[in-house]
């Protein structure tokens, strides 16, 4: 068994420009990094909402090999046919209220062992209260039921209040290999080993367009904030465009993470 576990965390793929980006540029990490295994936040790759089986497979063959969940994941219904299939490298929050058994929480055999992966959903504002339950009694009851030897624990959670997603990282610090956070789309200039050995970073942002409000076109979302319209959200297409990950080094012997990078690089065109 190998020693090192080297993690790629890549931050939400945002629409047809978010997986560009990817497919474009994940090859070079990979081979930079020497990846063992790749994990992406996959709320949004079809159109904002949901992950399509057909999208699923091209990210893979870009080098995908796992895809964590948010509040929008289980909103496209081609997106439940994945998760229902224990065998699908796909997750959706484990402490969302429709969420089955299973959904949340799936294994991935990597050359150095078996990784557990575990989606979790923030429940500070009243709208995410209303559609999950306790994130942390939710990720103790997995944890507690977990006897098997694994060679990493990589948890993700989908967050809205930077406190509730530093907090977390404390909460299961030394429990866990990592404790990754996404959903605001924009990256926290926080990523550190925390003091048991578990690697943190608050957000680590998206991939897809640069100049955007969080993958939106920043026009529509000025016009109706400015003017009060009413206007449905258009993902950005167009350069520069942004990839933001992480890569955590991971101690196979104790579980626990050696360091964490963060990853952020721009392109005019792809």
């Amino acid at each position: 068994m190998a020693k090192y576990l080297r993690v790629l965390y890549i931050g939400d793929i945002m629409g047809r420009p978010g997986r560009e980006v990817v497919k474009a540029m994940l090859p070079k990490f990979l081979e930079k990094y020497a990846i063992d295994l790749t994990i992406a936040q996959a709320e949004n790759v079809s159109h904002g909402k949901g992950m399509t089986p057909a999208h699923m497979r091209e990210l893979q063959a870009a080098g995908v090999d796992v895809f964590t969940g948010g509040n929008h994941t289980i909103e496209r219904p081609a997106t439940l046919g994945l998760l229902d299939d224990p065998y699908v490298p796909v997750l959706a929050p484990i402490n969302q209220m429709t969420v089955k058994p299973g959904w949340g929480v799936k294994t991935f055999e990597s050359k150095a062992g078996t990784v557990l992966i575990i989606s979790l959903l923030g429940t500070t504002f009243s709208q995410r209260a209303e559609l999950a339950t306790n994130p942390l009694l939710a990720v103790d009851n997995e944890l507690s039921k977990r006897t098997e030897a694994y060679v990493a624990r990589i948890v993700n959670f989908h967050g809205d209040l930077s406190s509730e997603k530093r907090v977390i990282g404390y909460y299961l610090d030394g429990r866990v290999s990592a404790v990754i956070g996404d959903h605001w789309h924009v990256p926290t200039a926080d990523p550190m080993i925390l003091p048991n050995g578990t690697a943190h970073i608050t957000d680590v942002g998206m991939c897809g367009t640069l100049h955007t409000s969080l993958g939106v076109t920043k026009e529509i979302i000025i016009s109706r904030w400015r003017d009060e319209t009413t206007q449905r959200n258009e993902i950005a297409e167009g350069g520069p465009y942004q990839f933001n990950a992480v890569c955590i080094n991971v101690d196979t012997t104790t579980g626990l993470a050696t360091t964490i990078e963060q990853i952020q690089e721009y392109k005019d065109s792809i």
